[in-house]
């Protein structure tokens, strides 16, 4: 058997949700239902934002972004779990590597590009004056280049200096997928370089970014109070109130997945959070910057009636 005896292993095992197996239907459809209307959903707003002029404007360019790496980052996720729901997954050492890797790229560049919608925000309300100049089309590109440069740089070192580590016991990771604690628990040398790898990116990468946009909305906040108006108040308000949402949804959810006391945790509540924050989240992400915006409601009705009334 792989990894008994002190032979190396080569591939692991998948648990998954087998202790629900009353629920391994249910789940299966559930999932899928839900990872296809993350990839409609997020597809549309990517088609929206680059299709009408009236979104060419740093906020819609930093959306569609972090909706295209919405749908890349459930994908890296929710294909090998519907097949872990029909059947126990066998994944091999690298297959493994490649789906932590390209987890940890899409988290932080996710973390990191809300992190550059929140100062678009705070600079076209606190600094309106300045706007043009500090969200110029070259300043915008710089951001979602650093976004993805960070998750690129972050992704490698942190699968590098997980799977170097050496792999002789058990291996059957009590998981979904690949995560970080789950492989850990499998190394059969020392994890120290692994957990300070982890804890270095949730404060520089969930942390400090969510302190960030923390402090955004509270320069925000006293501009709002500064409006005269209440009409004034709440048209302020509904620019950053979509944002705000998907801020504490995402960041929420990932803080007490991976700030959480490694004794504190278990098996079971980590798929759950794991869960909400790999697969229930990205669904929400059209919905919210849809259903309550008039801009993109507006250019899907534009869209619809070119789509429908064209020659």
């Amino acid at each position: 058997m792989v990894g008994n005896n002190g032979t190396a292993v080569t591939k692991f095992i998948l648990l998954g949700f087998s202790g629900f197996d009353s629920l391994q239907g249910p789940l299966f459809w559930s999932v899928l239902c839900i990872y296809l209307v993350t990839l409609l959903g997020n597809s549309l707003i990517i088609v929206l934002t680059l299709a009408d002029p009236a979104l060419h404007s740093p906020m819609y360019f930093f959306l569609w972004h972090f909706s295209l790496v919405e749908i890349l980052y459930t994908t890296t996720i929710v294909p090998r779990m519907l097949v872990d729901l029909s059947t126990h997954l066998t994944i091999p050492l690298v297959s493994c590597f490649i789906q932590l890797y390209f987890f940890s790229l899409f988290g932080v560049t996710e973390c990191c590009l809300l992190t550059a919608m929140a100062y678009d925000r705070y600079a076209a309300i606190c600094r309106p004056l300045h706007y043009t100049t500090l969200m110029s089309q070259v300043a915008c590109n710089s951001m979602v280049g650093a976004s993805y440069l960070m998750g690129i740089i972050t992704g490698t070192i942190h699968s590098v200096c997980i799977f170097t580590l050496p792999f002789h016991g058990s291996n059957i990771i009590h998981h979904y997928m690949c995560d970080v604690m789950p492989v850990l628990r499998l190394a059969t040398a020392s994890t120290f370089r692994g957990e300070v790898g982890k804890l270095i990116i949730t404060i520089f990468f969930i942390v400090t970014p969510f302190l960030l946009i923390m402090t955004s909305y509270a320069c925000i906040l006293a501009a709002i109070l500064g409006v005269a108006t209440a009409q004034g108040r709440r048209k302020v308000f509904s620019t950053c109130s979509s944002h705000l949402f998907v801020v504490i949804l995402f960041f929420g959810s990932a803080t007490v997945a991976y700030l959480r006391p490694e004794s504190s945790s278990s098996l079971d509540t980590d798929q759950i959070y794991a869960f909400f924050y790999t697969v229930v989240t990205p669904m929400f992400n059209p919905f919210v910057y849809t259903l309550r915006n008039k801009e993109v409601t507006g250019a899907m009705r534009r869209l619809m009636h070119g789509f429908l009334w064209s020659p």
